[in-house]
């Protein structure tokens, strides 16, 4: 449908898991992408494939917690597409799950610098650009910065955060004609969710997915879905929400997802070719 056709988006966290999938979906409805990471992150990789598929992308390494990243990131994104419309605050960090007297405080530093100083610092020096379009925030919250999240849960504070942050926003910027809203994904079959590449235990994965009333991961393609609409002009009316993707968790009461039926358990099969899905910051940086 297009519906992104003459559109500029920057992606923050854009190489890998749904980050990867909104800067592809983005992509194939006709945005050009700004695809921004950091420098060991694929971004260049997704930046190339987005362009054999047809699309128009750049790519932008560093780390946009800092100040002049974050401009950087801005300015050559209007200086390549003359423009932004969308920005997608996607880049965060799901580092290690511990009880909170054993949470190292270190970790807790670097995670607030990048689940909160990204989104800061993109969206501030990205309003300007998105004030002359009469653009969008889109930016990454989550079921737990609604429900908390147990083992870490200075992850789900820092979600909460965001949450007030784009609800804020979207008061605040309504008279420039920009929107704010909030993606909220439960439980996605990225690096994050699973023992092998991620922080999570054996016992973590099978209760996440047994309290998922649709008994399974979601995907990163199901997500991108999400923040396809409230990027287009098909959410007008739509600002200051908080869109829960999450397969039924926060309304879910005990392992509801042992008694999904087997059509709900299965993932739907993609279109997007999503080779990074389970790569992604699953440590400090």
């Amino acid at each position: 449908m297009r519906r992104l056709e003459g559109k500029v988006a920057i992606i923050t966290g854009g190489g890998t898991g749904i980050g990867e999938a909104v800067a592809k979906k983005f992509a194939k409805e006709g945005a050009k992408i700004m695809v921004a990471g950091f420098e060991q992150d694929p971004v260049k990789a997704v930046c190339e494939e987005i362009k054999k598929e047809g699309g128009t992308a750049i790519f932008y390494e560093g780390d946009i917690a800092q100040t002049q990243q974050a401009k950087a990131c801005v300015q050559k994104t209007v200086e390549a597409f003359g423009q932004l419309d969308v920005l997608v605050n996607n880049a965060g960090i799901f580092p290690i799950t511990a009880e909170l007297q054993e949470y190292p405080e270190e970790v807790f530093d670097n995670l607030l610098k990048n689940n909160l100083k990204t989104a800061f610092s993109m969206t501030k020096y990205a309003l300007p650009e998105l004030q002359k379009t009469k653009g969008n925030v889109i930016s990454a919250g989550s079921e737990a910065g609604h429900l908390g999240l147990a083992q870490n849960t200075p992850y789900g504070g820092t979600k909460g955060f965001i949450h007030a942050f784009m609800k804020g926003l979207a008061v605040e910027q309504a008279s420039h004609g920009v929107r704010a809203n909030c993606v909220c994904p439960g439980p996605i079959d990225t690096a994050w969710t699973h023992k092998e590449t991620g922080p999570m235990t054996a016992d973590m994965e099978k209760n996440l997915i047994a309290a998922t009333p649709m008994g399974r991961r979601g995907t990163p393609e199901e997500i991108a879905n999400v923040y396809l609409f409230l990027a287009s002009d098909e959410a007008s009316y739509v600002t200051g929400a908080l869109y829960f993707v999450d397969g039924g968790t926060t309304v879910a009461k005990g392992a509801v997802g042992e008694k999904a039926d087997a059509s709900l358990k299965n993932e739907p099969q993609g279109q997007l070719n999503l080779p990074h899905q389970k790569e992604g910051a699953t440590e400090p940086r």
